[in-house]
C-alpha cells in the first residue's frame, strides 16, 4: 500500500483593503488548524465569487474549512434588517462561500465551519441570523473582550450543552463542554437541513450538523483552532474532520468518486 493521501482542504479567504490595496487574506491560525489539526494541505480560495466554477473547484478538494472573520454575513442574504452603521461586511466573501458550501455539500465534500463559517453554513442552507445577540433579552454578551490580551480572549468563556441525539455527544463522550466566545452574530432560525448539536446557557446555537448529508458537515460557533489544538474538544473536532478529508482523498485518488452534475 502507498502512503496515505494528504487531503487538499479549501480555505476561503476574506477580502480586505490593506494600505489602499485589496488583499485576499486568511489568518495563520486557520492554516495551522488545517496543517497540524486536520493534517491536511490548505488550499487558499480567493474571494472571487461568481468568477469561480464552484462545482469544478470542489471536485478537486477533499475538504472545505470556513473560517471566522471580523466581518458579518450581509443581512439581505437571509432577509434580515439592515445592519447598524459601522458593521463590517465582506460581500466578496459572501458571494464565494455561500455557493461554495452548497456545491461542497452536493458533492459530499467534508465541511467544517468555524464562527462566521458556522453562520455561513446556516445561511447557505436557508437559515437566518441574529446580528447582535447581546441586545436580545436574556442573552449573554458573546463578543470578544477588548480589555484583555488576545490569547486570553480565546480561553473558555461558558459551557455548551450537547444534544443527546447529536454527533458531538458521540464524538466527545460528554454531555457538556467548555468553549470560548468571540462573536456578535449567531444563528436565529436554524436551517431545516441542520441539527442543533449544542447550545449555550442562554439558548444560543453553538454547533450544528447536516441531517441528511453523507460524511462530515458541521459548524461550531466557537474557535477550536487556537490557541491549543491539543485541547480534547479541539482535537476531537479536527481529528474527525481530517479523517473525513483523508477518506475522500483516498477515494478521489482511486478515481472512485461519482461524477457531479
Amino acid at each position: 500500500m502507498g502512503a496515505p493521501s494528504v487531503p487538499l482542504i479549501g480555505v476561503p479567504a476574506c477580502w480586505k483593503v490593506s494600505e489602499e490595496l485589496p488583499v485576499h487574506q486568511v489568518s495563520a491560525k486557520y492554516i495551522t488548524g488545517v496543517v497540524d489539526g486536520a493534517r491536511g494541505m490548505p488550499v487558499l480560495i480567493p474571494a472571487l465569487g461568481a468568477a469561480l466554477d464552484m462545482a469544478a473547484l470542489v471536485d478537486k478538494l477533499d475538504g472545505l474549512m470556513l473560517t471566522g472573520s471580523p466581518s458579518n454575513v450581509e443581512p439581505h442574504l437571509y432577509d434580515g434588517t439592515p445592519s447598524v452603521p459601522g458593521t463590517l461586511h465582506d460581500p466578496q466573501r459572501d458571494t464565494t462561500t455561500l455557493p461554495l458550501i452548497q456545491a461542497a455539500i452536493e458533492a459530499c465534500v467534508p465541511v467544517f465551519g468555524i464562527c462566521r463559517g458556522h453562520q455561513e453554513l446556516n445561511v447557505a442552507l436557508g437559515g437566518t441570523l441574529h446580528q447582535r445577540v447581546h441586545e436580545l433579552p436574556g442573552r449573554l454578551d458573546h463578543r470578544s473582550r477588548k480589555d484583555i490580551p488576545v490569547k486570553a480572549r480565546y480561553e473558555p468563556a461558558h459551557p455548551v450543552k450537547l444534544a443527546a441525539n447529536g454527533k458531538l455527544r458521540r464524538m466527545f463522550g460528554w454531555d457538556e463542554v467548555q468553549v470560548n466566545s468571540l462573536h456578535a452574530q449567531a444563528i436565529d432560525r436554524t436551517a431545516d437541513r441542520l441539527l442543533v448539536e449544542a447550545v449555550a446557557p442562554d439558548g444560543t446555537v453553538e454547533a450544528v450538523s447536516l441531517i441528511d448529508g453523507k460524511g462530515f458537515c458541521m459548524g461550531v460557533q466557537w474557535h477550536p483552532e487556537w490557541p491549543r489544538l491539543d485541547d480534547p474538544v479541539s482535537k476531537a473536532l479536527f481529528d474527525a474532520f481530517g479523517d473525513a478529508c483523508r477518506e475522500r482523498a483516498q477515494v478521489r485518488a482511486a478515481g472512485k468518486l461519482a461524477p457531479t452534475a
